[in-house]
């Protein structure tokens, strides 16, 4: 369909005369007549009957507008996704309510003048190729897992390590402490029914397991966040692990517990990815704010004399 024929189409709706439209569009009425004419005839319409007092749609042409203007959007986003300085930065954040989002709210804040198109893939492999094919600008991951190097167009740089908190409900044996030891965790059983095999998340948490002789179960289906709430909160046996950064919001009757984890305190190591070529001026200022100094940084201590642990293969050389 001939975009300027249906550009033309509504600006003579919204003019109401063909004459005011080809003043518009600064094209002569003969003009705007001819391409109204070739709509009519690719649409097998009438789109106008002509009137003492202008141009007046059909049923056909009324049939069409809301259709026409939608057509004429599309082919702006089309061209804002490929035009110098208006295309939206699309970026990759996992889930919602983790610190990735966080750190794109700040960004956010701190420059809205960018247009931002917030994702959420699943694992690191999808996101990788989104981010060689150009679908997305940058993700948020913990890079590299064992045995998946990033390939040579793709560069990352650490710019969070979130320290891992312990979730009980209030009748949990560990739920009075004020912090607790990864020692003191061993025989404890800890529910993740989020972690898949093969995620780099999985990666993580199967490391902690084997160094610190921990019990993770990841049993049973992830009907998300609120049901995991509910179940710690009724379940004096389990415990679970989330960010000191994720953001979550459950009942008061829940008496549910944050508990720091110490010595050594784990930290998920979450960095940046994108296409090293990307020429996205929106890409550039979310490197330089993420570079930028902040509490919760990567290198802020934490824990007793800043303690940390992560996988041997997030460490850095």
């Amino acid at each position: 369909m001939d975009l300027e024929a249906v550009r033309t189409f509504v600006t003579v709706v919204d003019a109401g005369r063909f004459q005011a439209a080809a003043a518009d569009l600064g094209v002569t009425q003969q003009a705007v007549s001819k391409r109204v004419a070739a709509l009519e005839k690719a649409l097998g319409a009438q789109l106008f009957t002509r009137t003492a007092r202008g141009a007046e749609l059909t049923i056909d042409g009324r049939a069409f507008l809301p259709h026409a203007r939608e057509l004429l959007r599309v082919a702006e986003r089309a061209l804002a996704s490929v035009r110098p300085g208006r295309r939206a930065l699309r970026v990759d954040v996992i889930a919602s309510r983790v610190a990735a989002s966080g750190l794109m709210r700040e960004f956010h804040r701190a420059h809205p003048e960018f247009e931002l198109d917030v994702l959420m893939l699943f694992d690191i492999e999808a996101a990788v190729a989104a981010v060689r094919s150009g679908e997305i600008d940058a993700s948020f991951r913990a890079v590299s897992a064992p045995g998946r190097p990033l390939p040579g167009d793709v560069e990352s740089v650490r710019v969070l390590d979130e320290p891992l908190q312990l979730l009980t409900g209030p009748a949990h044996a560990l739920a009075g402490a004020r912090s607790v030891t990864l020692a003191q965790l061993a025989g404890h059983r800890i529910w993740m029914p989020g972690l898949v095999p093969g995620t780099e998340w999985a990666a993580y948490y199967d490391d902690l397991v084997a160094e610190f002789g921990l019990t993770i179960e990841a049993t049973g289906p992830n009907f998300g966040s609120d049901a995991l709430l509910d179940t710690i909160a009724d379940t004096p046996a389990l415990a679970t692990f989330m960010g000191e950064h994720t953001r979550l919001v459950w009942p008061d009757g829940h008496g549910l517990r944050r508990i720091p984890v110490i010595d050594p305190t784990p930290v998920y190591p979450h960095s940046l990815i994108w296409r090293r070529d990307n020429p996205q001026p929106a890409l550039a200022a979310l490197r330089e704010h993420l570079a930028a100094p902040r509490p919760g940084g990567s290198e802020d201590p934490v824990g007793p004399e800043g303690r940390t642990w992560t996988p041997a293969w997030a460490r850095r050389r």
